[in-house]
């Protein structure tokens, strides 16, 4: 197999950089008319036929022999044998994830909360868990345990009563690492069904399959196209885009620890972005010969060329500032600060999934068992998004009591309010409550 890599190469100065980075930017997650239909028609079918349309779905796309729905569920003693079929490395590693990925998340915990005017009028809000989430996981080849971690601990953590795991098992392919995370991010049902019938079931129930309040977890085309049309019955996460990578580098890092932490992104997908900014030509080229030589020794060498080809990038700024400019502008999923002082930059980094200060720190370790949480805003989307988190899982409640007089008080405040709108009702209803002064 011979591999090769034409990485572009862009400089901030160039009057034409800001639409060269556009193009290299863009991306649509955007289904086309076929995946569309045949989503529709899923879902549909999962609402009408329920277990029958779920078992009919898993024969066919998944080639999995299943003769019922009781055949597609596994409970919690299967996830508890998975610990015993693993290697002592591996539950090792697991339990130290989860031991830090849940420890993390216990900060982020919100309660409710109150307080109380001067008129005894009470203002507050009522935080509670969601009552049941629903966990897609991919299955078969590619499957991410680490994934199970970063989206059943924050539910738990939140207090969601009753995680839902939905995992597909292609031609009965079972991933026992996958059932071991989850017996240990404590997951309370698995149905090994996937595809939009996975999503559809979760978001309207069946028979067997409960419905849940909001799903979360990755998926291909299918998955995210049925997400997108079940969201309003259900809470989604997000509709992620391809992984990506941003490396700031001043040009001291070893340039093989960069193109790696490069490739750590691109051997995702094809359509993953790695790219890297740095105010030092000759360091940008440095990386360019790892990349080179390294790259062949990559067992997914073809699909880190394809993404390193297709959508990666070396950019030349002018300095430090412009670099931290350069990253504002991407809003990268990852970004890496590979610079002697990263706690000086950071006050000006506003956008951005997750940061990870300094040389020693690589993008993996998060993925995998720093403790924040791995599903990140993609697509530029960390402008307005943020991590999944425990937040995620809880909803909040404004709580207004009245007392007579602050009633009273805020009566008249909403009368006029009401009137200049013309819903009398509104006015009324408020005005009712307002005291009448002594002796009238």
């Amino acid at each position: 197999m011979t591999v090769s890599t034409a990485i572009a190469r862009l400089n901030a100065a160039d009057p034409d950089f800001a639409r060269h980075l556009d193009h290299l930017l863009s991306w649509e997650s955007v289904s086309d008319d076929a995946v569309n239909q045949r989503v529709l028609d899923i879902i549909k079918a999962v609402r009408e036929r329920g277990d029958a349309a779920l078992v009919e779905f898993t024969q066919r796309f998944d080639g999995v022999d299943a003769k019922s729905i009781d055949d597609l569920i596994l409970g919690r003693e299967r996830l508890e044998l998975a610990l015993t079929r693993i290697s002592a490395a591996q539950r090792e590693a697991l339990e130290t994830a989860a031991n830090r990925v849940r420890s993390y998340h216990e900060r982020q915990k919100q309660d409710s909360w109150q307080y109380t005017e001067a008129d005894g009028t009470v203002l507050g809000q009522k935080v509670t868990p969601l009552d049941r989430a629903g966990l897609y996981v991919p299955g078969g080849k590619a499957s991410y345990p680490s994934s199970v971690l970063m989206n059943a601990i924050p539910a738990k953590v939140a207090g969601v009563g009753e995680v839902v795991m939905v995992v597909p098992t292609p031609r009965g392919e079972i991933n026992e690492l996958v059932l071991a995370a989850a017996c240990i991010a404590g997951v309370d049902r698995v149905f090994t069904v996937g595809g939009a019938q996975a999503v559809a079931a979760l978001a309207y129930g069946t028979e067997s399959v409960p419905q849940v309040d909001k799903i979360v977890g990755p998926g291909n085309i299918y998955v995210a196209t049925a997400k997108r049309h079940v969201f309003g019955q259900v809470g989604i996460d997000m509709i992620a885009g391809p992984s990506e990578i941003l490396v700031v580098c001043d040009g001291q890092t070893d340039p093989d620890w960069i193109a790696m932490d490069l490739f750590s992104q691109a051997e995702h997908d094809e359509d993953a972005q790695a790219i890297l900014v740095s105010p030092d030509a000759a360091f940008l080229d440095r990386v360019a010969a790892s990349i080179d030589k390294l790259l062949p020794t990559m067992e997914r060498a073809e699909i880190i060329e394809k993404s390193i080809n297709g959508r990666g990038a070396l950019i030349q700024v002018r300095d430090m500032q412009q670099a931290i400019e350069v990253a504002n502008r991407i809003a990268p999923e990852h970004l890496e600060l590979s610079v002697a002082d990263p706690q000086a930059w950071l006050p000006q980094i506003r956008h951005a999934g997750a940061i990870f200060m300094g040389r020693h720190t690589s993008e993996a370790l998060g993925d995998y068992c720093a403790g924040p949480n791995h599903v990140l805003p993609t697509s530029g989307t960390a402008r307005f998004s943020s991590p999944l988190g425990v937040y995620d899982f809880q909803k909040r409640s404004s709580i207004i009591f009245c007392s007579e007089q602050g009633a009273s008080e805020l009566g008249h405040t909403a009368s006029v309010l009401a009137r200049g709108e013309s819903l009398t009702a509104h006015a009324r209803s408020a005005e009712y409550r307002i005291l009448k002064e002594k002796g009238n």
